[in-house]
Order: C-alpha cells, then structure tokens, then sequence
C-alpha cells in the first residue's frame, strides 16, 4: 500500500485526507515517481473547494488532490527511453500528485544538479505559467512592466523573469509585502482603489505591459494607462480584448530557460513555507489566505 491525498466532497481544508491506496505500478511507457515533494498551487485548493473550478479541469468525486511534483524515478516501464532508475526529475500530475508514487507517461523533465527538489516543484504550474504570461506580451529590455499578484507563487517568478529580460517591474502587493518585492527586483506598489494614480507617479513615463496574475484589476489599470490591449495578460480573470493564458501556454524551451536562470542564479524561488504531508490541510489553510510570499512545500 502507498498514501495519497483525496477528497470526497467539494469544501475546504477539512475535505482532505490522508489515505492508504494501493500502491501503483508502471505500464508501458510509464514511468513512476517516488514523491519527495509536492508543490502546492491556489489552483490545488480551487478544485478542490470549489464545484465549477473542478468541472473546468475536467475533476469528478472522488478526487486525489496536487499537480506539481519532484522526486525520483523507481519504476520505467516498457518502451520508455532517457531515462532510468534514479534518475531525479519533476512535473505534473494534474490531481494526483499530492502521494507516496505518480506513475505519468512522459514529458517529465530532469532535475539539475543545483536545484532542490522543492524549487524543481514549483516549476510545472508556477514558473511556466510566468513565462507564458510573459511571453504572450513580449516583455523584453526597454519595457516597463506592471505585474498584478507580484508576491505571489507565480509572481516570484514573473517579477525575476521581468528583471532578467530587461524589463523594469512594478508590482502590486499589500504594504506587507513591499520589502520582499523589493527583494525580488520589482518597484513595489499597492492595489486597491486608486492603482493608477500610484502606478502614474512610479513611472512617469508610462507602463509599457501588463500580465494579471491574482484576477483583473491590474489588467483593468493596464488599460485606463493606455497600455494596448495586446501587450496585457492575464491568468486568473477575464477582460475583454486581453490575452488569457497559463502554463499550457509556455514554450517548449520554457523548462530549460526557467533551470538555467536558477542554476546560473539569476532566479530564486522563495519556498514561504515548508509542510510534510500529514499537515497538508494547515498548508492548504496557509494559501487559501492568500498572505503567502512565496511558494508552499509538501514533503513526503
């Protein structure tokens, strides 16, 4: 037997559970993972609280429960080349990755050395749903960059990418977060009621692009500044004319660009905090506030 997480009932921390299941195998180009960490999304949570969230990514009842995962191979089944016993990789599981094995079919990429298995969990959802938002605008060397949800599990990765391209970042948190953007590279900003007016003073010379990260106010400010409707994205709201778009998105090199900017440290990942399994629904409870600066570990 192995352990996973499920859930029979849409609610929140407390539908979760630790279950015995019986332990999975690999099939024919398969492969299965020992899970050593589970990267937690507010996507994880939003299926699982939520009926229509869950409907979207095509979840029925019963339910398992996370979608980003690092650990090492032990299993590779028939057919599958590239890779072998031992080898450490990561990446997603859409609904199942939150257990003792995920048995996936690849892709499944590579850990390199220089990255820990909790930073290489937070790439599958995180980091390439920022490269997609950033892409899709064509942030580059020159722009000035607004970015809504700037200290959150993607912005961490937004803001650094932002940096990196060339871009000055300016990102919106609460007045709690401020030093820690600063931290990351980005002129911090708070949202609410009269964004625009604060964005106006940071950059007099006007906002260049804009991705929405947390719903659509930025991406609405985007618009009353003058930014075209086509340099803003968003990945968690709908505005009208504005490119919606998410890890699905990302290029096929995306992986490789986010690893090297970590390994060659020119991005960090801030794990916020760090929870074993048998604690899942205090870490889920800690998201589902959203005061996290960071991404939140599950280890296993």
């Amino acid at each position: 037997m192995s352990r996973a997480v499920m859930y029979e009932s849409f609610g929140g921390p407390e539908v979760l559970e630790l279950r015995e299941v019986p332990e999975p195998h690999a099939g024919p180009g398969e492969i299965r993972v020992r899970v050593t960490v589970t990267g937690l999304n507010p996507m994880d949570w939003g299926i699982a609280a939520r009926p229509e969230v869950a409907a979207r990514f095509g979840t029925t009842l019963p339910a398992r429960f996370g979608s980003d995962f690092a650990g090492v191979v032990d299993e590779v089944g028939d057919g599958v080349t590239g890779f072998a016993v031992g080898d450490r990789v990561f990446g997603g599981a859409l609904g199942r990755a939150a257990a003792d094995f995920v048995v996936v079919a690849p892709p499944l990429f590579r850990t390199p050395a220089g990255v820990s298995d909790d930073v290489a969990s937070t790439i599958p959802v995180a980091g390439l749903t920022a490269v997609a938002a950033l892409d899709a605008i064509g942030v580059g060397a020159g722009d000035t960059v607004l970015i809504g949800g700037a200290a959150g599990g993607v912005g961490v990765f937004a803001v650094q990418l932002a940096t990196l391209a060339g871009a000055q970042v300016i990102g919106t948190g609460s007045a709690g977060t401020f030093e820690f953007l600063r931290e990351l590279g980005a002129v911090p900003v708070a949202y609410g009621p009269g964004l625009a007016d604060r964005v106006r003073a940071l950059a007099p010379g006007g906002v260049t692009a804009a991705t929405d990260l947390f719903g659509v106010e930025t991406a609405e400010t985007a618009l009353a500044l003058g930014v075209p409707a086509e340099r803003i994205s968003t990945v968690a709201g709908q505005v009208a004319g504005v490119r919606s778009t998410g890890a699905f998105d990302a290029a096929p090199d995306a992986v490789g660009r986010i690893t090297d900017a970590i390994v060659g440290g020119g991005l960090t990942v801030p794990i916020a905090a760090t929870f074993p399994i048998e604690k899942l629904r205090d870490a889920v409870a800690l998201q589902a506030g959203r005061h996290v600066h960071g991404k939140i570990a599950i280890t296993l």
